[in-house]
C-alpha cells in the first residue's frame, strides 16, 4: 500500500512511497534536492521499528503551528508514512547558534540521544554572521565525516528565506556553499531558501516585497516539515549511489 513500511529489502525493488505533500506546498517541492539514499536509517529500520531522530541547529521547532511545533509535523508525518514505526523527535535547536556551535553540542546529544538521523538546520546564522564560506564549508563537511563514521545519517535542512536576502551575495553563497557540501558528501539537503522563493512568487504572481525580517510563518514551516519528511520517506527506500557531481 501505498505510504506504508517496507523492509530495505524489498523497497530495492519497489518504488520509494513518499509522503503527500498539500496543495499549497506541491511548488516547491522541487527544492527538496537531489534523493540521497540514507542506509544507516533503512538498515536501523530492518531490525527495529523505533526511528529517533535528533533535530539540531536554527530551533525550527519552536515555530507552532495548529497541530504542534515544526518538530511534531514530521514526527506525525513520518508515522503515517512508516506504518508501525515509532517515532522519537528530540528537538535540541537552539536559536541564533552557528555552525561551530552546533558542531560541539552535537557531539555530545548523539552520546546522549543515540540518534538514528541528525536534521540539521545550517547556514542561516553563519550568513548573518558573515562567517567565511570556506571555513562554513569545512565545518560542516567534518562534522557529516563524522556521523558516517558513527553510522549515522544526516539531513540538512537550507537556510530560510527573505526577499531582501536576494541581493546580499554573502548569504546566497553560504546557501550555495551549503548544496556544494551537500553534493560533494551526497548527503540530503533541503532547499528552504529555495522552496519558500518558488511559494512567495506563486502566491503573489509579482516581484517580491522587501520585508523587515525572515518568514517564520506557520505555512512555511508546515511545509518545510512536510518536505523533511518527504526527503526521509525517499532517502530509507533510495538505492545506493555512487558520489553525485557537484552541480
Amino acid at each position: 500500500m501505498a505510504g506504508a513500511f517496507a523492509t530495505p529489502a524489498r523497497a530495492q525493488n519497489a518504488a520509494a512511497p513518499p509522503s503527500p505533500l498539500s496543495k499549497s506546498c506541491e511548488g516547491g517541492a522541487a527544492a527538496i534536492g537531489a534523493e540521497s539514499p540514507l542506509p544507516n536509517l533503512a538498515a536501523d529500520l530492518a531490525q527495529r521499528k523505533t526511528l529517533r531522530i535528533l533535530a539540531m541547529g536554527a530551533a525550527p521547532g519552536r515555530v507552532a503551528t495548529r497541530r504542534g511545533g515544526y518538530t511534531d509535523l514530521i514526527e506525525n508525518i513520518l508515522e503515517s508514512a512508516l506504518k508501525g514505526v515509532d517515532v522519537v523527535m528530540i528537538n535540541r535547536g537552539v536559536s541564533g547558534e552557528l555552525a561551530a556551535g552546533a558542531v560541539v553540542r552535537m557531539k555530545n546529544e548523539v552520546a546522549l540521544e543515540t540518534p538514528d538521523l541528525v536534521l540539521w538546520q545550517v547556514g542561516t546564522n553563519d550568513a548573518l554572521a558573515y562567517v567565511d564560506p570556506q571555513d562554513f564549508a569545512e565545518i560542516v563537511t567534518r562534522q557529516i565525516v563524522w556521523l558516517k563514521a558513527h553510522k549515522i545519517d544526516v539531513v540538512l535542512v537550507g537556510l530560510q528565506f527573505a526577499p531582501q536576502m536576494l541581493r546580499d551575495d554573502h548569504y546566497k553563497k553560504i546557501r550555495d556553499t551549503l548544496r556544494e557540501v551537500a553534493a560533494s558528501e551526497n548527503v540530503m539537503v533541503i532547499r528552504f531558501f529555495e522552496a519558500m522563493q518558488i511559494i512567495e512568487q506563486a502566491q503573489s504572481g509579482a516581484p517580491l516585497p522587501v520585508t523587515d525580517e525572515f518568514e517564520r510563518s506557520e505555512a512555511g514551516y508546515n511545509c518545510l516539515a512536510q518536505y523533511v519528511a518527504r526527503a526521509i520517506t525517499l532517502g530509507i527506500f533510495a538505492k545506493p549511489m555512487l558520489k553525485r557531481p557537484q552541480p
